[in-house]
């Protein structure tokens, strides 16, 4: 049983029936299935689809690609959506699916076999008032019009509303590009108001720069707060002038033209520990995997805020040294919750046949 469910149970007396009902999944799918390789040869992947529950609304998660991906990762995952899409006050309960892959190995037409051959294999048990996929990690919008496609064939009907996080022009919302970030930047600007402090005062420090971190950092700079280090899953780096901090717009031009924000001009390299140890900022945001901060890490950090871009970025026992340090931890089930909130607008828009202009889904966000 998840360890922070035990401790949030105790916390509010909950019945032990109740807890028992939140620590198991309601339907676990384990699938196996084929992929015709460029080469010719037919290669077997292991996918996963966890339910854990649709007691508020239908089941609702990402869908990753890794080569990490497992059983254990997945059912931790799709409770935790469960619990954030109650935190968020939206209609959906928990999932999580995923494919025990390197989507970096497979070439293009390899990728959207494996998409199509997934779906075919999980095909029965989503739908748009049964399970609703989403992007997740190394998974974007085109995955998601693979599935889309690839299960409109099967029912024999366009079914947009079957996934989020498509393509525009098939039926994805305006703003959910940037809608985990801006989720995020509205949390963080409401407990700094908390806290009686200024945003153009506040340094940050980002782990992971990718489509979240990336974005949130520039974000975080037109809202008047100065990044100084960033990593990827290459490199770290902290600006050698700390008073201005990041150029984002140039770094982010730079990691699209390189591959990695190292070595770029004005800044000098440094270990992921190193960034999340250090330098003195007052905010940390991990958008990177999750569970890459330890306890050895815990008791180096400076930032005395921490905002969980990423699902599950702590360790273990990692919140309760930074508790015991003074250290504000602002958990994932709310500070990334953006993503699912305007995934739910995607979602009415397409049972509604409707489009909202960008400014509607960030005045509901």
């Amino acid at each position: 049983m998840n360890e922070t469910l035990k401790k949030a149970a105790q916390a509010i007396n909950l019945k032990k029936e109740y807890l028992e009902i939140l620590a198991k999944p309601q339907r676990v799918v384990q699938v196996n299935f084929p992929v015709k390789m460029d080469s010719g040869e037919i290669r077997m992947f292991l996918g996963y689809r966890i339910q854990h529950s649709n007691a508020r609304g239908p089941y609702k998660g990402g869908i990753r690609y890794h080569q990490d991906c497992d059983l254990a990762e997945v059912t931790d995952l799709a409770f935790w959506m469960s619990i954030k899409c109650a935190v968020a006050g939206i209609p959906y309960g928990g999932s999580k699916g995923g494919v025990t892959v390197n989507p970096k190995t497979l070439s293009a037409k390899e990728l959207e076999r494996l998409t199509r051959a997934y779906t075919r294999a999980i095909a029965d048990i989503i739908g748009p008032h049964k399970d609703i996929p989403a992007p997740d990690v190394y998974t974007d919008s085109r995955v998601m019009s693979w599935i889309y496609d690839e299960y409109s064939k099967i029912v024999g009907k366009k079914t947009p509303a079957v996934v989020t996080g498509k393509p525009i022009k098939l039926g994805g919302s305006l703003g959910r590009d940037i809608a985990t970030a801006l989720g995020g930047v509205y949390v963080l600007e409401e407990i700094i108001k908390l806290l009686n402090r200024q945003n153009k005062k506040l340094t940050v420090a980002i782990q992971g720069f990718g489509n979240a971190g990336s974005n949130m950092a520039k974000l975080l700079t037109e809202h008047g707060f100065k990044i100084l280090a960033v990593s990827d899953s290459q490199a770290a780096i902290v600006s050698q002038d700390l008073k201005e901090g990041l150029n984002i717009k140039s770094l982010m031009e730079f990691k699209q033209r390189t591959g990695s924000v190292k070595n770029f001009p004005g800044t000098k390299n440094i270990s992921q520990k190193e960034l999340v140890g250090g330098p003195a900022v007052d905010i940390l945001v991990p958008a990177a995997l999750g569970g890459l901060i330890t306890r050895d890490d815990a008791r180096k950090i400076k930032a005395k805020i921490i905002l969980e871009l990423a699902n599950g970025p702590l360790k273990e026992g990692v919140d309760e040294i930074l508790d015991k340090r003074g250290i504000l931890v602002i958990p994932d089930i709310l500070a990334n919750a953006g993503g699912v909130t305007v995934s739910y607008f995607e979602w009415l828009q397409n049972l509604k046949n409707q489009r909202w202009s960008k400014e509607k889904v960030f005045g509901e966000l």
